[in-house]
């Protein structure tokens, strides 16, 4: 793939002046990357076998605030240091930046040299080396909504919060007309996703105004949580550069729709076929995708914190916008939480469409696997087919309706404390728990405009 680098390659580009930047960047529980910098010519000599960061980086909030209360670090541990070592099968081009490459790490216990169990990028590799162990490869796509804005980040931090500026002023959904006044940006994003290794298939206007969606090849799980990471972080650093903004927040204004990220999921044989196939079936679905997709129901409430990780997220779930209400499954039927594309194809697969954009991929990617998998441990009947509009069901399974519930279903689910173990439970119930006393704790401007005069 253009764009992707061994360390020779890397040499050679930084002998001819060509790269003089390497970022090394590690995931943090918010699925953003963190890292530093290096001096090229030093990553070449012997910096790409590995650096060291602060622990603190998976035990902070959004803020950076150094949140009290985790087992694996505090004020009373010192904040001691994470190694990170570079896995240099990430190592790639960046376009949009001049001169740089970028290459995403592992964390490492800085005395045993074993991954931390916190990380990530850790949690889904287990979970992945789970799955091969059962004969099967876990292959996954995601898809990234975000709303692009007028203002520049700059103008949002001097007040301009109140003032947002969608890119455009109507709905946009597959309306190429109006994409065509964004193709400046969204021309940059497409051609520097796939010149830095990125496999980008298109990009969308989606349903309502300025925003977008961007789409991506389907990989291996890993590779795929990597690129979607990659993918933010680009859609962002390229708005910044063209004076612009976006915001992948699940739902940044209660009027417009939310910005999902669906996550679409297979299995393959190790030796390359697919095992979700089945032409006899009414669906083509095979027993191991009715195990699969049984488990992922069975446990779709428990794991709903990492597919929706903020008080935020909880505010996509609304009727008639899309975003999915009940926790079911049905066959391309888009008002299901859990919806069966590509019917007697061998791409038959499972889209969930809970998660929002605000998600941490490695997270949701590993709770997805972990409960399809027990599922297939366990040969989980399918419960039937719900058809027709899931929004006016009743009586079915609800996808949690607050951060608080979900947070409460986490710490109680025994599937993911012994797919994930305790300490990695703990550990997110804890970063829930303190997204909800931080919502509780601040005044709100809506809060204000209703109470100020009228209380």
């Amino acid at each position: 793939m253009p764009g992707t680098l061994t360390l020779d390659a890397l040499k050679t580009l930084v002998t001819k002046g060509e790269i003089d930047t390497v970022l090394v960047a590690c995931i943090d529980m918010q699925g953003r990357l963190m890292g530093k910098r290096f001096h090229a010519a030093f990553f070449c000599d012997g910096g790409h076998k590995e650096t060291h960061c602060c622990n603190y980086l998976l035990a902070v909030d959004m803020e950076m605030n150094t949140v009290p209360g985790y087992k694996s670090t505090g004020w009373e541990k010192g904040y001691g240091d994470y190694v990170l070592r570079p896995d240099m099968s990430t190592l790639r081009l960046v376009p949009w930046l001049p001169g740089t490459a970028l290459v995403l790490g592992d964390l490492l216990d800085h005395h045993s040299h074993e991954e931390v169990d916190v990380s990530p990028r850790a949690i889904l590799k287990r979970q992945v080396a789970r799955a091969r162990a059962m004969g099967f490869e876990p292959m996954m796509a995601t898809e990234l909504e975000f709303y692009i804005f007028e203002n520049a980040y700059e103008n949002l931090r001097d007040g301009g919060l109140k003032n947002l500026q969608p890119i455009s002023g109507y709905n946009e959904d597959y309306h190429l007309f109006q994409t065509t006044k964004e193709e400046g940006l969204m021309r940059a994003v497409r051609n520097g996703l796939y010149a830095a290794g990125i496999p980008v298939e298109n990009t969308k206007g989606e349903a309502d105004s300025g925003q977008h969606e961007v789409n991506y090849k389907y990989s291996n799980a890993l590779d795929t949580a990597d690129n979607h990471v990659i993918v933010k972080q680009a859609v962002k650093e390229i708005a910044h550069a063209q004076g612009k903004s976006v915001t992948f927040m699940a739902k940044y204004d209660h009027r417009k729709a939310g910005s999902s990220s669906h996550i679409h999921q297979s299995l393959w044989s190790l030796d390359g076929k697919p095992s979700f196939a089945d032409d006899k079936d009414v669906h083509g679905m095979s027993a191991v995708m009715k195990h699969f997709l049984a488990g992922q129901l069975a446990h779709a409430r428990d794991i709903t914190a990492c597919l929706a990780p903020y008080v935020n997220s909880y505010k996509r779930f609304t009727i008639g916008m899309f975003a999915p209400t009940k926790a079911v499954w049905s066959a391309d039927n888009r008002t299901a939480g859990f919806r069966v594309c590509g019917e007697h194809t061998k791409a038959v697969r499972v889209e969930c469409r809970i998660p929002g954009s605000d998600v941490n991929p490695y997270l949701a990617c590993a709770a997805l696997l972990a409960a399809g998998l027990d599922g297939i441990e366990k040969k989980m009947e399918l419960e039937p087919e719900l058809k027709g509009d899931m929004y006016s069901a009743k009586g079915i399974r609800e996808i949690p309706h607050n951060l608080r519930e979900a947070a409460d279903l986490l710490n109680k689910s025994t599937m993911l404390r012994a797919a994930f173990g305790d300490d990695v439970v703990d550990h997110y119930h804890h970063a829930a728990e303190w997204e909800i006393s931080e919502t509780d704790r601040v005044v709100t401007d809506f809060e204000l405009q209703r109470l100020l005069e009228r209380a």
